[in-house]
């Protein structure tokens, strides 16, 4: 955040907000709160009840959050994230929803159907409208 800041570009945060580093550059960030979930889990190691299990919190479970957003993004825009994130928050929108399409413009995901944690964690390509490229494997 501090590069972009010194740079006079926008940046987005992940885990944490990193505004304090870059007042003017940080759009937002994709804040992560796994508080409640260790403090359950550790009672729970405590009283003998623990048992293993995969876990994929989001905003319905309030494990993710967006930062404060800055003012620069327009004001419609931000109307905008607000309703996304609600409707996320709710289960009332997926993020992976269909089509998904690969780079190559390749359907990875049909029209209407939601990706499922399974095959999110496997993802091995970037998706249409990225333009970076994921490293060869050898």
């Amino acid at each position: 955040m501090q590069a972009a800041e010194e740079k006079g570009v926008h940046a987005f945060a992940y885990h944490s907000d990193m505004s304090k580093y870059g007042p003017k550059a940080q759009l937002t960030a994709t804040t992560h709160h796994w508080g409640e979930f260790y403090t359950r889990t550790v009672r729970a190691v405590l009283d003998g009840s623990w048992k293993p299990e995969s876990v994929w919190g989001g905003m319905k479970d309030g494990m993710i959050k967006l930062a404060p957003l800055n003012p620069a993004i327009p004001a419609d825009v931000q109307a905008m994230v607000r309703d996304l994130e609600a409707k996320i928050t709710a289960s009332s929108f997926h993020p992976f929803t269909g089509p998904v399409l690969d780079q190559a413009g390749t359907e990875r995901l049909a029209a209407g159907a939601v990706m499922d944690d399974a095959t999110l964690g496997k993802m091995d390509y970037f998706v249409q409208g990225v333009s970076s490229r994921l490293p060869n494997a050898r």
